[in-house]
């Protein structure tokens, strides 16, 4: 307790707290020394907890009902005069039961909060443990949430602390599992009071695990070895069994962008990752962290790129190879892949993460145009003829395809743009609508919709991704009032039908 709250205990006239139907309150007990026999105690009692109710409004109703009636028990002490002092374990303010007071009373009567130490900060000191240093992220989970959504937010943060176990533990602790963070979690039971205890998530048993408990994911930085401490022996290194550590490779995606576009399990894998390998362009995407070392390359070595990122993992390394976009979309994922097939780097475990893809980034900046069958194709002819390009662009714009072009051109490539744009023109109408889409997410963002027959290939370079429609697609301008098409306001979006014309 605080020197303040034990003060304000001393001032109260009227000691209010909240406790169960068996009348036994952790936060009296908590203050038990600092009251006074001449104190008027208020038990406000929780008419439910776990058990249910035949309440017509159900849990929420019993609820709603109970702290109405417990708000008008201290307001008739504060009409009188009388100054309450409401007990609340932890802080009052952090998922505690004195905030639906606070919401019924605060407007009407002066009010002071006085802060306190929460579970959190008690349980990171019980461990030892740091919970977040530097710029890592700390997240606070209630573990009522659905298993998916505390996998999702435990798999993207740095340090994590799950409250309200109880009966949610067996969820928690799989949530752990899928995330594959179970091995980093601790558990703290009662900190600093009487039956604590504190041990290895993976460890307790899921019927012995009481309601004031928590989940701690520390931090990963304060894990890390002192930089003036002597180094650890080999053996100490390996974990104090003389195995090497097993390694991985993840294959990820960062979208077509920055953090906005990465998804949660993406998060994990980097900030997991003991290595990261990529084109320094896309690894410059990825905060730096300490304790990770970064191998930036040029854009045109992904065999060595990938072949290093497995011998790295080969060695019990965590080894994040870190592309843009998706990586199986014309991106890193295969050439590791095709790497890994070789019997050298056979036992190395390697993953392939999704992400956001270029074409699905553009499409949604523009509309929907990727709403019926599409095709894929890249124009660069740096790993496959154009002849094979040309043929490809034939037979899907022949098809009535939508076009998805990557890698349009660049400073070395500056023709196939026009050669594509007179290919399609022999199947499609001069206004089919394009989507020229440059830098989508990034700084210099520009999206914008041409005709076909006005595609200028100047405009595009290998920052651009081209959506070319189909015959169906349409091209509509919104917003802007009665005359907004021909005055050019409002914005023009672009969406194909879901539904094809009957033959």
């Amino acid at each position: 307790m605080t020197v303040r709250a034990v003060e304000v205990i001393a001032g109260a006239d009227v000691v209010a707290y909240h406790s169960a139907r068996h009348g036994r309150s952790i936060a009296r007990s908590i203050a038990a020394e600092h009251l006074r026999p001449d104190h008027i105690e208020e038990p406000l009692v929780y008419p439910v907890t776990t058990e249910t109710t035949d309440h017509p409004g159900g849990y929420q109703g019993a609820m709603d009902d109970f702290y109405a009636e417990a708000a008008a028990r201290l307001a008739a002490h504060l009409d009188a005069g009388r100054t309450v002092a409401v007990l609340a374990e932890g802080d009052p303010l952090f998922y505690g039961s004195y905030m639906h007071m606070h919401k019924r009373l605060a407007d009407r009567y002066d009010t002071e909060v006085i802060p306190g130490v929460t579970s959190v900060s008690a349980a990171a000191a019980r461990l030892g443990t740091p919970l977040a240093e530097g710029e890592e992220v700390l997240t606070i989970l209630p573990g009522t949430l659905p298993e998916e959504e505390l996998t999702a937010r435990l798999a993207a943060t740095d340090a994590a602390v799950v409250m309200k176990l109880g009966r949610t533990f067996p969820k928690v602790r799989r949530a752990f599992d899928r995330a594959e963070r179970l091995d980093e979690a601790r558990y703290v039971e009662r900190a600093t009071m009487a039956g604590e205890r504190l041990g290895e998530l993976a460890e307790v048993a899921e019927d012995s695990v009481p309601y004031f408990s928590v989940a701690v994911l520390p931090s990963r930085v304060a894990a890390l070895p002192v930089p003036d401490r002597e180094p650890a022996t080999a053996e100490e290194d390996q974990g104090g069994g003389g195995a090497p550590a097993r390694g991985e490779v993840v294959v990820v995606g960062t979208g077509p962008a920055g953090p906005l576009w990465l998804t949660p399990e993406t998060r994990g894998a980097l900030a997991a990752a003991d290595d990261l390998v990529g084109y320094t362009t896309y690894l410059d995407r990825v905060p730096v962290r300490p304790g990770q070392r970064r191998h930036g390359s040029d854009n045109r070595v992904e065999a060595e790129r990938a072949e290093f990122a497995l011998q790295l993992a080969r060695r019990g390394r965590r080894v994040a190879v870190v592309s843009g976009g998706d990586p199986g979309v014309f991106a890193m994922a295969t050439a590791v892949l095709e790497a890994a097939s070789e019997d050298a780097y056979a036992d190395v475990p390697v993953r392939v993460l999704p992400g956001v893809t270029a074409a699905n980034a553009a499409a949604a900046r523009a509309g929907a145009p990727l709403g019926h069958d599409y095709a894929t194709i890249s124009l660069s002819d740096r790993l496959k003829p154009w002849e094979v390009i040309a043929g490809r662009l034939r037979a899907a714009a022949a098809a009535d395809l939508v076009l998805a072009l990557y890698n349009p051109g660049s400073h070395s490539r500056t023709w196939q743009v026009g050669k594509a744009r007179e290919l399609l023109l022999e199947h499609r109408a001069p206004d089919t609508p394009v989507v020229v889409a440059r830098d989508v997410g990034g700084s210099g963002e520009r999206v914008r919709t041409v005709r076909l027959a006005d595609l200028d290939p100047a405009e595009v370079d290998m920052r651009t991704i081209l959506l070319v429609g189909s015959s169906q697609t349409r091209a509509v301008r919104r917003g802007g009032g009665a005359d907004g098409a021909a005055s050019g306001t409002g914005e023009t979006i672009v969406w194909t039908p879901r539904r094809y014309p009957e033959a």
